[in-house]
């Protein structure tokens, strides 16, 4: 391959560059990272689909087709993408009253959503204004990823307790939480699994070496105690997922859902740029290298296109999932990013 060939590659279809440098001896840190990884993935991916009031299983196909076009396209060797808690009710608002209670016109909308949210992502790189995140000092990326880390946690805590509230704002969510708990509105057996599977992965943690999938394994034990207990009335199951491959889902939309749906996209592009461009920043910083930011939005856009085509809704850059690769031992191959 030519130096300007090698460049062009390097600068536009990163993770071909990746694979061409890849050795042996990462393989297997890297199927232990995707092993541990894709336990995470697939429940929280299907708990956002349905936060956004979409079927569980638009979930797996807005994390699957992402990552595989992130990782051709994007820049950072880290970063995760997939379903966002942050995006999950801007999608909601913006899909479901169009959707007027058709689950199959909500996919398409969701879908139709990500593609414009992709389009804008893609323009808005290309026209080099990826700077923006230049602007962000190392105080404020801390502290905005520490905010979301927060936000997650308030969220999920009423699925890990077995119970459900009208979210709000993380102060009054935490209220309604305390007053549920006293009122006993808490699930013991749901509460029983969700505890007890942070336990165990605490415990592997802090007793095990970082070799051993602890995250892998509670996962895997409590969908076989679900399953050889027959807990599927005791506890809130997904139920069974539609087989077969991804396929187009933009069937019936109109020229006045385009129209409908611009300012919401344009809303979800900021803030899931501002969430990736946030986290890639931070993690580049981390490792001793450098991402064009202008770059990062292309690739973005790109995921957030491909996953909408497919029955997928918007996505962006997941704060809870990227430190899994790490903590896992995935390996990273440095990629210095050059301005766009």
């Amino acid at each position: 391959m030519t130096s300007q060939r090698a460049q062009w590659v390097s600068r536009w279809i990163p993770g071909v560059a990746t694979a061409l440098a890849y050795q042996r001896a990462w393989l297997w840190p890297d199927v232990r990272a995707g092993l541990i990884l894709s336990a995470l993935l697939v429940p929280a991916g299907m708990g956002y689909a349905q936060a956004a009031g979409l079927p569980a299983y638009t979930g797996l196909y807005a994390t699957i087709i992402p990552l595989l076009a992130y990782a051709v396209f994007g820049p950072s060797r880290i970063l995760v993408v997939g379903p966002d808690s942050g995006l999950a009710p801007l999608i909601a608002v913006a899909v479901l009253p169009l959707a007027a209670g058709s689950e199959h016109r909500a996919v398409a909308l969701a879908g139709l959503l990500a593609v414009m949210v992709g389009a804008i992502l893609i323009a808005s790189g290309l026209l080099r204004l990826g700077f923006v995140t230049d602007l962000l000092s190392k105080p404020i990326r801390r502290g905005y990823l520490n905010g979301i880390a927060l936000i997650v946690i308030i969220s999920q805590l009423p699925k890990l307790l077995g119970f459900s509230i009208d979210s709000t704002h993380p102060v009054p969510d935490l209220w309604a939480i305390a007053t549920a708990v006293t009122q006993g509105s808490v699930t013991p057996v749901a509460a029983f699994f969700g505890l007890g599977t942070i336990l165990v992965v605490l415990g592997f943690r802090a007793f095990l070496p970082k070799q051993v999938p602890g995250l892998l394994i509670a996962v895997v034990a409590a969908t076989l105690l679900t399953w050889a207990l027959s807990l599927g009335e005791s506890l809130p199951v997904v139920g069974q997922m539609p087989q077969g491959f991804p396929s187009p889902a933009l069937a019936g939309l109109r020229w006045e859902d385009v129209w409908a749906l611009v300012g919401p996209a344009l809303a979800i592009a900021l803030i899931s740029f501002a969430d990736t461009g946030v986290l890639s920043r931070t993690l580049s910083a981390r490792r001793g290298e450098t991402v064009s930011g202008s770059r990062e939005m292309v690739g973005l856009g790109i995921a957030n296109a491909a996953g909408g085509l497919m029955g997928g809704f918007p996505i962006a850059g997941s704060m809870s999932r990227t430190p899994v690769v790490e903590a896992a031992g995935g390996h990273v191959c440095t990629l210095q990013g050059e301005p766009l």
